[in-house]
């Protein structure tokens, strides 16, 4: 009896000691005296996180919440103190002016464990500089011009797919025909391969591109304790990627390295740049001997964040033409003009479509696909002019991107779609750090000049040749799935496809 109440006695003292010491870690921010919202013990401030809140619209929730209160506020991203910046100044002081302090983005990954994670978005550090400075290069307009024809070519079959659904249905799903085009043309153009997702719905590029963001290897409680404690995590060889998403990727990309180098196959493309970077022995590069599995990596964020971001974009800007038919029209006027005024559409006439740039920037304003940023700082960094608020080493930084975009002080009638904000009167007139769907800084999106053309160039093709309009089973209003970290509706958006 006596041993085992010490047993007992003994529990009663282990547990109580973790409770006062995760209690106690909850109290940062209260010490401090730095405004935030009381935590839960296991969550804190992401109760319903991955469950039935998304992280851009917690963030953006906690924006309007407590802007004015002071530059940041604080919160608790499970038991792990963070900030959640609401001054803007503070935000180009990060993302900017002094950028060397905020380099990274904190975020998991394991190259180890996890190797599709060591890609440019997630590795921090030199390794980050190294790569963006020689994978840059790809993404100059000189080598959009050269990808176009590629891009164009898969638009010409994405009209020809478009005009056979419609003959046999006129309510489509449109982001999932839209996914099917921006897979073909990342594949092509990334991995050299001809998915041809636009005729096979069972495409295993597109069913477990979109699994790799839609879904997560583990459930809500276990990613928030990587969250809480990533260095533990990576200790415990932690992964997050499901084993098929990474079987198919790595599979897939090695094969199709060592078909390349066993036939010297040369192309201008993506994965030609990455091989030439990992066979370099020059010692120019900084990436001599680059692993297989970290060449992967790269492919598979270039692939993932050119499929999904741009797909969403232009299915959210068909949404809303629909339900917009005056703004449609206009947009097809423009179309119109331009494919009758010039023989042959080239990237510079796709790129110079002004109503349609405005159409485009808009969506991206009311639905920012990346609705945070995520930035950790170096070493404590005191905020200038604000000494009380200091942001101590290492501690994880949210830039509520979705919340200043939908910001009533910056965005009269924020949930309205008015592409006019968009003029370039408006655009000159507006501070850039209230429009950010690509980040802004040293870090931010390598991609989006790429972005920018197969979205431009496959909704001017669409509206183009089809009418789209609002039917019984299009969604009165969008509501955004809990698990990804991109802004991703619950529901399909089915809207009525006519031929003009």
């Amino acid at each position: 009896m006596e041993s085992s109440g010490i047993v007992i006695y003994l529990i009663i003292a282990i547990a109580s000691a973790v409770v006062y010491l995760l209690r106690r870690n909850l109290n940062y921010w209260k010490r401090l005296g730095i405004p935030h919202e009381e935590p839960t013990i296991l969550m804190g401030n992401m109760t319903g996180l991955r469950t039935h809140r998304c992280m851009g619209e917690i963030l953006a929730t906690y924006y309007r919440k407590f802007k004015g209160c002071g530059p940041f506020a604080g919160i608790y991203n499970g038991q792990r103190p963070g900030v959640v910046l609401l001054d803007k100044q503070l935000i180009k002081n990060v993302l900017i002016k002094d950028f060397t302090q905020f380099t990274d983005r904190g975020l998991y990954y394991n190259e180890k464990a996890d190797p599709l994670t060591g890609h440019l978005f997630f590795v921090d550090g030199d390794k980050w500089r190294s790569l963006r400075n020689k994978l840059s290069p790809t993404f100059t307009s000189g080598k959009m011009k050269y990808m176009y024809p590629t891009v164009l070519k898969v638009a010409d079959r994405f009209m020809t797919v478009l005009a056979e659904k419609v003959e046999k249905d006129a309510i489509l799903n449109v982001r999932d025909i839209l996914a099917r085009y921006t897979v073909d043309v990342i594949g092509s153009v990334a991995f050299g391969i001809e998915c041809n997702s636009l005729r096979n719905s069972q495409d295993s590029f597109l069913l477990l591109g979109r699994k790799s963001i839609e879904t997560q290897r583990h459930n809500a409680l276990i990613m928030i304790l990587i969250d809480s404690f990533p260095r533990l995590a990576k200790i415990l060889g932690m992964r997050i990627l499901p084993q098929d998403v990474h079987e198919f990727f790595m599979n897939t990309i090695k094969e199709t390295v060592a078909y390349r180098e066993q036939h010297n196959i040369q192309r201008s493309d993506f994965l030609h740049i990455l091989i030439e970077l990992k066979n370099s022995v020059d010692g120019k590069t900084g990436l001599e001997g680059m692993e297989l599995e970290e060449l992967a990596a790269q492919v598979f964020v270039f692939f993932l964040a050119g499929f999904e971001t741009s797909s969403s974009t232009m299915a959210y800007a068909l949404y809303e033409l629909a339900l917009n038919q005056q703004l449609q029209e206009r947009l097809r006027e423009e179309i119109n003009e331009v494919y009758e005024s010039t023989p042959e559409l080239t990237y510079d006439v796709i790129m110079n479509m002004t109503y349609l740039d405005q159409v485009i920037s808009e969506t991206l304003r009311k639905y920012p696909i990346l609705p945070f940023l995520n930035r950790q700082a170096l070493k404590d960094y005191v905020v200038p002019g604000n000494p009380k608020f200091v942001i101590p080493k290492g501690t994880p930084i949210f830039i509520p991107i979705m919340g200043i975009q939908h910001d009533p002080e910056y965005y009269p009638n924020p949930e309205e779609f008015d592409p006019e904000r968009f003029t370039a009167d408006m655009v000159k007139q507006r501070d850039p750090i209230e429009w950010m769907p690509f980040g802004d800084g040293p870090r931010n999106c390598i991609g989006a000049r790429f972005a920018k053309m197969q979205t431009r160039l496959g909704l001017a093709s669409a509206l183009r040749r089809f009418r789209f309009s609002v039917c019984p089973k299009t969604p009165l209003t969008l509501a955004f799935q809990a698990k990804p970290l991109v802004l991703t509706p619950i529901h399909e958006i089915y809207l009525k496809v006519e031929e003009i």
